[in-house]
Formats: structure tokens, C-alpha cells, sequence
């Protein structure tokens, strides 16, 4: 197969072993508020932009457009195994997904939320998970490492990545959000700061890593980049909530299964 050659920004993490990519909003040919490199079918973007936004990032990964899936992402705990592909915009209520068939793409969008790429490079073995604070709370990152297990994988040999996401001094969350977060564990206040009266900054990557590390994992790590305080860089749910509303991309984040 003779793949095109892009050049598409992305960050990577040599951890993970495998053809993978953390994507920016740029390199696409969306326009407007999902300029450009928009990845989500579920918004009123032009489809035939969104997907040729994902050919691009398809062809970055080494796979063809339709070897590239995709969710219903629902802020749940619940993963697809994939055996096959599925069409664009025809994916599981999931908010993780694992494989251990050659060829396949996994990939997940975010728009604030954390992305979080796995790989078992022994086993032939990726996953990807898009953790928001309630899918993280619910418990989607061990859903996903449970969900390798079965397919070959081994949770000390696994490394995960967490990619670009909201950051602490960006998260700014009330009281009954801290409080949700806590009666999990109440040892999870530390993944807070107090900022104004009554509000709080949420260390969303730390908490993820924190649980993945709990989990067992070879490898946890965290790259940089915060989706809401960089606008040239990534689409923010939160930077689009404090500028009153109005249409939003998403990035997505992608890992190939390579045996």
C-alpha cells in the first residue's frame, strides 16, 4: 500500500512504541470556527470536511481512511473491543476502545478532555480512551487496561500516554464538581487547588496518571499542551463556554495496531 505523504502537526511520545498521534487543530480543511483540522462528525461542520480531516490523519497513522475508527463518545466507562472496522460516524456508546488486529486505527476526539493512548508492543495490543473528569471518576482508564488483558496484553507491560488536555491553572470547577471527584476518594483532594471562594483548579492529567499508575501500568506519562489556554493550537469546550457559545471542532488523537 502507497500511502500519500503529509505533513500534518502532531505530538508523539516514544513510549507507546507504535504509529500514534496526538493531533492539533491544524492541517485540515475545515473553515471557519472548526478551522481546521476538525475530526468530529457529530457537529455542524461540513461532513465531507470532517472527513477529509480524518483521510489526513488516517494517512498519518499508515492506514486507509476506513481503517480509522471512531465513537459515540458518552463521558462513560465503556469499551469496544475491535475485531473489524466500522463507517465513519457508525462507532459504539463507548468511550474506549481496544484491538489486536494489525491495521486497525483507533481514535478518539477531545475538546478539553484528555486523551489517552495505550500500547502493549509485545502483545500487538492498543487501546485509546477519551477521559473527561466523569469517565476518569467512572472508572474508563482501568476499563480500557481490563479490556487488553483479554486480547493478549499485560497491564506491567502496557504504557499509556495522556495527551494535550485541559490543564489545572485552566480548570476551573465548582464545589459539587470537587465534591463528585471525592466521594470517590476522598484522598483525590490533592488533585485540587483553591482558587476563588467556592471554586477549584482540577488537575485532570494528574488524576489520570495517578490512576493509571495505581493501575499497574510499565509506563504513565503526560505531554504538554493545554487545550483552553492555547486557541492556535487546540478547540476548548471551555474557552468556547467563556466566549458565550457557538460551534467547536474537536482534535482527535489516534494509535495504530502494529504487530
Amino acid at each position: 500500500m502507497t500511502l500519500p505523504r503529509l505533513s500534518i502537526p502532531c505530538i508523539t511520545d516514544a513510549a507507546l512504541a507504535v504509529p500514534h498521534g496526538f493531533f492539533t487543530r491544524a492541517g485540515g480543511v475545515s473553515t471557519g470556527p472548526y478551522a481546521s483540522l476538525n475530526c468530529s462528525l457529530s457537529g455542524a461542520d461540513d461532513r465531507a470536511a470532517v472527513l477529509e480531516n480524518r483521510a489526513r490523519v488516517a494517512h498519518m497513522l499508515g492506514v486507509e481512511p476506513g481503517q480509522l475508527v471512531g465513537l459515540h463518545q458518552v463521558h462513560g466507562n465503556m469499551v469496544a473491543t475491535v475485531t473489524e472496522p466500522w463507517a465513519a460516524g457508525e462507532g459504539a456508546r463507548a468511550d474506549g476502545m481496544v484491538t489486536a488486529v494489525p491495521g486497525i486505527a483507533l481514535g478518539v476526539v477531545t475538546a478539553d478532555c484528555a486523551p489517552v493512548l495505550f500500547a502493549d508492543r509485545d502483545a500487538g495490543v492498543v487501546g485509546a480512551a477519551h477521559a473527561g473528569w466523569r469517565g476518569a471518576v467512572a472508572g474508563i482508564l482501568e476499563a480500557v487496561v481490563a479490556a487488553m488483558v483479554p486480547l493478549g496484553a499485560e497491564p506491567a507491560r502496557i504504557a499509556a500516554v495522556i495527551g494535550p488536555c485541559i490543564r489545572q491553572a485552566s480548570y476551573e470547577v465548582a464545589a459539587d464538581m470537587r465534591d463528585a471527584v471525592l466521594a470517590h476518594n476522598p484522598e483525590d483532594a490533592r488533585f485540587f487547588r483553591q482558587g476563588q471562594p467556592d471554586r477549584w483548579q482540577f488537575d485532570l492529567a494528574g488524576y489520570c496518571a495517578a490512576r493509571l499508575r495505581a493501575a499497574g501500568l510499565g509506563s504513565v506519562s503526560v505531554t504538554e499542551g493545554d487545550t483552553a489556554a492555547e486557541p492556535e493550537r487546540f478547540f476548548s469546550h471551555r474557552r468556547r463556554t467563556l466566549a458565550g457559545g457557538g460551534p467547536i471542532g474537536h482534535q482527535i488523537a489516534g494509535i495504530r495496531c502494529d504487530a
